[in-house]
């Protein structure tokens, strides 16, 4: 059981939020017995709904026996606890169903740690239980040992300790995630990080262009922890590409906050791929929302829209799109330099972005004349595998024995990270 609540907003419609819904639902294998929108004309502060749709909701639940009533919109402690009381029935809104996917997805320690800071947030200002109803649908999937248990049982003062904990822990993963950062920057490769709309097909794309086997299915958040793996552009030998956690519109702050961490794998990449299912009615309102927690995380400038790293949009699906909308999104694409159509699950347009994103790597690149001691045989390679030699040879006697001379082409940031192998 589903209803809507929100009605058209963003440009999408009451019925594609719906069906939003619903794929959240599927994503954590529970069986929609049904789903429909209800329009909201007053909000009651009591139980959201009026009396007469509360009566329909029941009469629903009565007719497909359904045991579970999921909200798309936010509920209140207070409102949750009174529809529970009328209906009979266990009531969750998107955001526990959000955190519901996300606890039975995370499968990192880090994951396991941002998903129970979400939750707990979350459920320090909730008034009743909101966790055993799939525990008894479905078993339990071990989040974390089981944290509604223990919370139903915990007063405000516990959980704020174990809040504390967990940002502690969570302060140490970002620190151990700026080393690794700094290391990379000292090694260096570049990063590009795969951004989207959950199910745009950013896992799909990630698996055809480093061979990887991440789960890429057609579920609503799929992936959840990031994966990073090494891939090879042209004029680029070596690169990092990242895929990362799906966004969704009204996504929990909880959840923005405790992934900030995570998520600044984004901020610091060289060049962002914003993945969209180009073949999705609601993609433009999906690419709204997908630069709305862009620029939460500071990656976009709010007042400019300027991004700090170049952003090529990949309109996905390409294959699926058929018809006048086919021809329309095909000149448009042909009109904007910073797009590329193409299909993750056929391979179409594979070879023209990899060349785009060579390029973005290397645009600015100047030569610069290197000298550097003939016995330095590893920052020697580095310019080698980093950047363009354009001429090599002797270069007389230092301090230390014979030097050798490179005209390198190199960007500003890999001059910057050639120079940081002397820090």
């Amino acid at each position: 059981m589903c209803p809507d609540i929100r009605g058209a907003r963003d440009g999408v419609e009451p019925e594609a939020r719906l069906e939003e819904a619903r794929g959240l639902a599927l994503a954590i294998g529970l069986v929609v017995a049904d789903a429909f929108v209800l329009p909201l004309r007053q909000v009651r502060p009591a139980t959201l709904f009026g009396e007469g749709q509360i009566e329909r909701i029941a009469a629903e639940c009565e007719l497909e026996q359904a045991e579970l009533v999921i909200v798309d919109g936010a509920l209140s402690g207070i409102q949750q606890r009174n529809l529970e009381e009328k209906l009979k029935r266990k009531v969750i809104d998107r955001t526990g169903l959000i955190l519901e996917i996300f606890g039975e997805r995370a499968a990192t320690a880090e994951g396991r740690l941002q998903v129970e800071l979400a939750h707990l947030d979350y459920q320090q200002s909730r008034l009743v239980r909101s966790w055993t109803h799939l525990e008894r649908q479905r078993g339990g999937f071990g989040f974390l040992g089981g944290p509604g248990e223990t919370q139903i049982e915990a007063d405000r003062r516990m959980i704020r300790d174990r809040m504390a904990r967990l940002r502690r822990e969570l302060d140490q993963v970002r620190r151990t995630r700026a080393l690794h950062r700094k290391r990379r920057g000292r090694a260096p490769w570049p990063v590009i990080a795969l951004v989207g709309y959950t199910n745009a097909g950013k896992s799909t794309l990630f698996n055809r262009l480093t061979g990887a086997d991440v789960m890429a299915e057609d579920l609503l958040f799929a992936t959840l922890d990031p994966t990073m793996r090494a891939i090879s552009l042209p004029g680029v030998d070596k690169a990092i590409l990242s895929d990362t956690v799906g966004f969704i519109s009204d996504l929990p702050t909880q959840l923005v906050a405790a992934f900030r961490a995570t998520l600044e794998e984004v901020t610091e990449a060289d060049v962002i791929l914003h993945v969209r299912d180009i073949a999705n009615p609601d993609s433009a309102a999906q690419k709204r929302h997908v630069l709305q927690v862009l620029e939460e995380l500071g990656v976009l400038e709010a007042e400019s829209g300027e991004a700090r790293a170049p952003i090529l949009e990949l309109w996905n699906k390409w294959d699926l799109l058929t018809g006048e909308r086919g021809e329309d999104l095909a000149a448009l694409a042909e009109q904007d330099p910073d797009v590329l159509p193409l299909s993750a699950e056929s391979g179409f347009g594979i070879p023209e972005m990899l060349e785009r994103i060579g390029r973005l790597l290397t645009e600015g690149a100047r030569v610069h004349r290197i000298t550097v001691p003939a016995s330095d045989g590893s920052r020697i390679a580095w310019l080698h595998a980093h950047g363009e030699v354009l001429d090599e040879g002797d270069a007389g006697e230092g301090e230390r024995g014979p030097l050798r001379r490179l005209d390198v082409r190199l960007t500003d940031k890999e001059f910057g990270r050639f120079a940081s192998l002397d820090a």
